[in-house]
């Protein structure tokens, strides 16, 4: 069974790579290679984002929100993941129209903002998807080490080699070409594990109450799913370089709708997994797995293509995250030749890797920087805004800070225990931080651009 679950493992990274360089023109230049400008049509948009949105996060988070919480928590985190898709379909032609030859969010932020909020957002935006990518290799060894004899670090250094190769040949282009069929290749093994796995339970084995938390609980666990999920995945600038990949702002808005539409159920059917896996009674483990404790009762042989689904899984988000982080910082730099921005995504992958193989949690740094995002999502979306200054900008993301810490000082009774609750020490995602930096940096940042608006305001 080893040999075949490597060589299975195998023949699906090949695949990748296969994918990705066949009939494949070289790339013309720096700007072909970070944004692929003008050449997606709204289906490749939508499945990309699909493929680059899903991670093997999806066979842990939402079955234990589901299980744990229950379905108004899985409905709120179904319309958190889609969210920012449909965010885009609206933010992103604006944005294209403010700034036709941009590359990055951080660009933007310069554009309306300066250079201040240049380095911020652009530093919002590494930390995220750096967090994204660790959190997404380290998933994939420990799902290995589970489902199969393989050494979890050999999966981790493939699916990162793999991804290497084709992003550091073909840039943002590969990316979007394996994105396709590793959206394809994803549902159909989902449908396939899904499949098997429900008719493989026993009938009648429903024992307890379907999982429901008060509901306070879940509107407020659905709540701060909605704003950290939309914040963080705001300054996902995986999502930003394919906004200027479209062909034209329809492409776009429609790319954008399908791809939220096509992230929507796939989040309802893993959080109603964890349902049930509760009312069949069976135990989540711990830490809690609902998803794979239901594949306890299907067959055997099962374990592969849920092992090779996990890979396309997290390769289709690695890819991603690995070229916008590149973006963003070669876009930093004046003259950086398309060789030097090969050479830095090696670079940039090497420490990552080694994190990713000591098998650290990093959900606590993962909410730390989905809270720096909500502290200032609204200041720099609001550039779009015609009496935004930056004065405006940057007060209402100090606000959001401010807002962060402010909810666990009055609660704690000082700074310092402000400044601890709103790092998660728990690493339990809670609503008053989140709540507390969006209507702050959002107050702060509107009223200051009301009371004192551009002497030239920026046209809309």
């Amino acid at each position: 069974m080893l040999y075949v679950t490597t060589a299975a493992i195998l023949a699906a990274l090949v695949f990748f790579i296969w994918v990705a360089l066949r009939d494949q023109t070289p790339v013309a230049s720096l700007d072909d290679y970070l944004t692929a400008r003008g050449s997606q049509s709204a289906s490749a948009l939508g499945l990309s984002f699909l493929a680059s949105g899903m991670g093997a996060w999806i066979l842990f988070v939402p079955p234990e929100i589901g299980a744990f919480v229950g379905p108004v928590a899985v409905v709120g985190y179904a319309l958190a993941a889609a969210l920012p898709f449909l965010l885009l379909a609206w933010l992103g032609p604006a944005i294209r129209q403010r700034v036709p030859h941009g590359r990055t969010i951080a660009e933007y932020a310069q554009d309306r903002f300066g250079r201040g909020l240049r380095f911020w957002v652009s530093a919002l935006s590494v930390l995220y998807m750096l967090c994204f990518i660790t959190a997404e290799l380290t998933a994939i060894g420990a799902i290995t080490a589970m489902l199969s004899e393989l050494p979890g670090s050999l999966v981790i250094v493939a699916v990162a080699l793999t991804t290497l190769v084709y992003t550091t040949w073909g840039g943002l282009r590969a990316s979007l070409v394996t994105d396709k069929w590793q959206a394809w290749l994803l549902l159909a093994l989902l449908a396939i594990v899904i499949g098997v796995t429900l008719m493989s339970l026993p009938k009648d084995a429903v024992t307890q109450p379907w999982p429901t938390a008060p509901l306070e609980v879940s509107l407020s666990v659905a709540l701060t799913l909605v704003i950290a999920v939309t914040a963080a995945n705001i300054f996902h600038q995986g999502y930003w370089q394919r906004v200027w990949s479209a062909r034209s702002d329809q492409e776009l808005r429609r790319g954008a709708w399908l791809g939220g539409l096509l992230t929507m159920p796939v989040m309802l059917v893993m959080g109603a997994l964890g349902m049930l896996c509760m009312v069949m009674g069976k135990n989540p483990g711990a830490p809690p797995i609902p998803f794979f404790a239901l594949l306890s009762d299907a067959p055997a042989w099962l374990a592969l293509p849920t092992l090779v689904l996990a890979v396309a899984l997290v390769a289709s988000s690695v890819d991603t995250l690995q070229s916008g982080i590149v973006s963003l910082v070669v876009t930093a730099r004046l003259n950086v030749s398309l060789v030097s921005a090969r050479w830095l995504t090696v670079l940039l992958m090497l420490p990552v890797v080694w994190v990713s193989l000591q098998g650290f949690s990093v959900l606590r740094l993962f909410l730390i920087a989905d809270l720096l995002c909500a502290t200032a999502v609204v200041p720099v979306m609001l550039g779009l805004w015609a009496r935004m200054t930056p004065s405006a900008a940057i007060a209402g993301a100090v606000a959001g800070l401010a807002g962060a810490v402010l909810p666990g000082w009055v609660d704690g009774g000082s700074l310092a225990a402000g400044a601890l609750a709103a790092s998660f020490p728990a690493s339990v995602p809670t609503l008053a931080p989140f709540a507390g930096a969006l209507l702050a940096s959002s107050l702060v940042s509107l009223g200051w651009a009301w009371m004192r608006p551009a002497v030239h305001p920026h046209p809309a």
